[in-house]
């Protein structure tokens, strides 16, 4: 009988050779009695092993983590694995090894390019001249683009929805297809909304393309109506007319409006979510009716003030609505000078009165001066850059 360890973990799989054909085994962990290098010793015979059968649960140290990549999720990077530290863990007389770190670093990567080749004494010393580099295992997240395993990916990606959009949106620039494929499939939709709206253009079209069209429908709900517009924008017309179709009506609507408007436009830039409420309230009658709002509070910034025509009329910062008395009319705490800018404004424009006015935010108007969007400052840093 022959016996080989081809995997390590909380299990050991091995090959008995019957009639000439190997066949798979696995051992757990309370059957390893020790473990040395190159040797697992088993506390059973090969009868109480049970046959091997494929198990999406499980890694395969030689096959999901030796030379792929993970996501160093504290140093919010991607990284190539070069070698595994197993440690041996001994509990209840049976022997586990548990895997501690990853090798990311240069020791690792010339200990398996010279194993065999030189001597361990040799390699070493060569490694001691090295710079080390280790994650600790609870900090790795594997890339796993692989549908099958999916649901393991849902659970492991937990650490990922607590990065940054923007952190993960560049992580997954270092990707390839399938790999940012299968990050966002395994995202729950906001998240996926935000890291989507961080990306290149181009990439988010891809990503955006291959998404089953129900899934790319639930992310867009939860992407601002600009930022979805501005994807579907970049899609062939019957795939985005099938993701609007997919969307609900009114989120639909709004979009579908916004992609009426040139993108180098004023109304190709705003924003269709945003707060106005009438002058001649007061400051706590506003404060009571937000509360009992949807807002965003991560984009509020400035509200947006109406006459009694339903017509522009001012601004009021947010921060100026906070200091002010509870009884305080809005009109009382509107910014100057009035600044709006058409729909059909040329994007230039509105860049010019962000620069000349130090503007956070400015509202857009149809042709009866009724407020139909605002654009921020972060929209137009988004727009120079793509520029």
């Amino acid at each position: 009988m022959t016996r080989r360890v081809i995997s390590s973990g909380a299990s050991g799989s091995f090959s008995s050779n019957s009639r000439g054909k190997f066949q798979p085994l696995v051992a757990g962990h309370d059957q390893v009695a020790s473990v040395a290098p190159g040797t697992m010793r088993l506390s059973v015979g090969e009868r109480a092993l049970a046959l091997y059968e494929p198990n999406e649960g499980w890694l395969a140290v030689q096959k999901d983590l030796l030379d792929q990549q993970i996501i160093d999720t504290r140093g919010r990077k991607v990284v190539r694995v070069n070698d595994v530290d197993l440690v041996e863990y001994r509990t209840n007389g049976t022997v586990e090894l548990r895997l501690t770190q990853v090798d990311v670093g240069l020791p690792g990567a010339v200990r398996r390019l010279l194993q065999g080749v030189v001597s361990p004494g040799v390699i070493r010393k060569l490694q001691d001249k090295l710079p080390q580099r280790a994650i600790l295992w609870e900090f790795v997240n594997l890339i796993e683009p692989d549908p099958l395993r999916r649901v393991k990916l849902r659970i492991t990606h937990e650490k990922l929805e607590d990065l940054h959009p923007a952190d993960l949106a560049e992580i997954m620039e270092d990707l390839s297809a399938a790999e940012r494929q299968g990050i966002i499939a395994s995202l729950d939709e906001e998240t996926a909304a935000a890291v989507l709206a961080e990306l290149d253009a181009r990439l988010t079209t891809q990503i955006v393309e291959k998404l089953d069209p129900e899934k790319a429908a639930d992310i867009l709900e939860e992407m601002a109506p600009d930022a979805a517009a501005d994807v579907l924008g970049g899609l062939p017309k019957e795939t985005s007319e099938e993701l609007l179709d997919e969307m609900p009506g009114q989120e639909a609507d709004e979009v579908r409006e916004l992609l009426t408007f040139d993108p180098a436009t004023a109304g190709g830039m705003m924003n269709t979510e945003f707060v106005f409420v009438g002058q001649a309230s007061t400051r706590e009658e506003v404060l009571q009716w937000m509360r009992a709002q949807d807002v965003n509070l991560d984009q509020l910034d400035t509200i947006v003030l109406l006459d009694g025509a339903a017509q522009f009329c001012g601004t009021v910062p947010v921060a100026r609505l906070l200091l002010a008395a509870p009884e305080q009319q809005m009109a009382e705490l509107k910014t100057e000078p009035l600044l709006s800018v058409p729909a059909e404004a040329d994007e230039k424009e509105a860049f010019e009165l962000f620069d000349k006015y130090n503007l956070r935010m400015l509202t857009v108007v149809d042709r009866d001066r009724r407020p139909i969007g605002t654009i921020t400052v972060d929209d137009v840093v988004s727009r120079l850059m793509k520029n």
